[in-house]
C-alpha cells in the first residue's frame, strides 16, 4: 500500500515536471505538442491513482493502457509521416479512455488486473475493458511497430548518414518496450485469473512501475528529439507505395548514370550527400532512383554511399598517405561521424580501420 503510494505520486510529479519542459522547449513541433498532452494525461493517471488511495483505499479501474496505446500511435505518426497535422478527429482515438475513466468513477470499479471474468455488480464493465484494452492493444501496436520499421527502412533510402538529428531509432527500443509492458500486464492478469488469486496488488505494482519506467524514457528521449526534416520522413504519397514501374532497359540506363555520378564526381566525399541531391544533379525523381538503387543495383542509398566510403578509406590505408590518423582518413573520405565510421567499416569489412591497417601492412 505504503510502496504504491509513493510510486504513484512520482510518476505524478515526473509527468507534471516532464510536461512542463516539453511546453517550454524551443521550436516545438507537431510531435512535441503530442507528447506534451500525452505526458499532462499520465500526470492526470497517476494523481488520479493517488485521490484513490486517499479515498478509497486502492486504485479505481485504470485506462493508462487505453491512453498510452492511442497516444503512442500518434506520437510515432507524427514523427515518422511528412505533413502530419493534429486534427480534431484525432481525438476520437483517446475516446475510450475517457469513457471508462469517466465510468469507473460512476460504478467505483477497483483496479484488480485479475478479476475480470468474477461476476459481480460491475461484471460486463470490467469485461468490456479488458476486451477494449486487448483489441486496442492488438490494433495500435503492430500499426506503431509498422511505422518505426518503414521509417528507417525509408532513411536509408534517403541520406547518407545517420546521426541524432536524422533519426530516431531510440524509438523502436521504447516502442518494443511498450508493446512487452503491456504484454506482461496481460499475462500476469491471465495467470492470476487462472489461478484464481483475483485480489494480489503485484500486478498493480507492475503495471505502475513499468510504466514510471516508461514515462522516464519518453521524458528523457522526447526533451532530446530535434526536428526530423520532411525529407527523411515518409511520405503520404502512394506512387511510393507501387509496384516498380520502370522497365528493364531504363533501370538499367539509370544505373549506369548512377554509378558514373558515384565514380567520376565522387559525390560520396560530400558527408552530407543525401537523395535530394542525388536527384537534383541527375535530375531524376527520387522515386525512380530508390526503385533503380534497389532493383538494379541491389543496395539501398545509404549502403551505396558507404560502400564508396568504405573502398576510398581502404585505399588510404593501404596508400602512402596511411600516417594519417585513421580518423582523419575517415573524414577525409565522406564520414562525418568517428563512432558511425568504425560501425560500418566493422560491418563492411568484419574487422575494424586499425586491425585492417595492421593487417595489410604486416601482410
Amino acid at each position: 500500500m505504503q510502496y504504491m503510494n509513493t510510486l504513484v505520486w512520482i510518476g505524478f510529479c515526473q509527468a507534471l515536471f516532464a510536461s512542463i519542459l516539453m511546453f517550454t522547449k524551443n521550436e516545438r513541433t507537431v510531435s512535441d505538442k503530442i507528447l506534451s498532452a500525452w505526458l499532462v494525461l499520465l500526470a492526470v493517471e497517476f494523481l488520479t491513482a493517488g485521490l484513490d488511495y486517499h479515498f478509497y483505499e486502492t486504485p479505481l479501474l485504470s485506462g493508462s493502457h487505453l491512453l498510452s496505446n492511442a497516444a503512442f500511435y500518434l506520437y510515432v505518426r507524427s514523427l515518422t509521416r511528412s505533413g502530419f497535422h493534429l486534427k480534431y478527429r484525432h481525438l476520437a482515438h483517446l475516446l475510450p479512455f475517457l469513457i471508462f475513466k469517466i465510468l469507473a468513477y460512476i460504478l467505483n470499479a477497483a483496479l484488480m488486473m485479475g478479476d475480470y471474468l468474477v461476476y459481480e455488480e460491475d461484471y460486463m464493465f470490467r469485461f468490456s475493458y479488458a476486451i477494449t484494452s486487448l483489441v486496442s492493444w492488438l490494433i495500435y501496436s503492430p500499426l506503431s511497430l509498422t511505422m518505426v520499421y518503414h521509417y528507417r527502412a525509408n532513411l536509408l533510402n534517403q541520406t547518407s548518414r545517420i546521426e541524432t538529428n536524422e533519426n530516431i531509432r531510440w524509438l523502436m527500443t521504447v516502442t518494443v518496450f511498450y508493446v512487452i509492458y503491456c504484454f506482461l500486464t496481460y499475462i500476469i492478469s491471465f495467470v492470476l485469473i487462472i489461478k484464481g488469486d483475483y485480489y494480489s496488488s503485484i500486478p498493480e505494482i507492475i503495471n505502475y512501475s513499468l510504466l514510471l519506467f516508461l514515462l522516464y524514457m519518453l521524458s528523457f528521449y522526447g526533451l532530446r528529439q530535434k526536428h526530423i526534416p520532411e525529407a527523411f520522413q515518409i511520405s503520404n504519397d502512394k506512387k511510393n507505395n507501387k509496384k516498380p514501374l520502370l522497365d528493364d532497359q531504363t533501370r538499367k540506363e539509370i544505373g549506369k548514370q548512377v554509378l558514373a555520378y558515384f565514380q567520376e564526381k565522387k559525390a560520396y566525399l560530400n558527408p552530407d550527400l543525401n537523395m535530394d541531391i542525388l536527384s537534383a544533379d541527375l535530375q531524376l525523381p527520387k522515386h525512380q532512383l530508390t526503385e533503380v538503387l534497389n532493383t538494379e543495383l541491389g543496395k539501398n542509398f545509404f549502403r551505396l554511399v558507404n560502400s564508396y566510403r568504405i573502398e576510398a578509406v581502404k585505399k588510404m590505408l593501404a596508400g602512402s598517405r596511411n600516417h594519417y590518423s585513421i580518423e582523419a582518413i575517415g573524414f577525409e573520405c565522406g564520414f562525418s561521424n568517428k563512432s558511425s565510421f568504425y560501425k560500418i567499416f566493422k560491418e563492411t569489412v568484419g574487422e575494424t580501420p586499425s586491425e585492417y591497417k595492421k593487417r595489410i601492412s604486416e601482410g
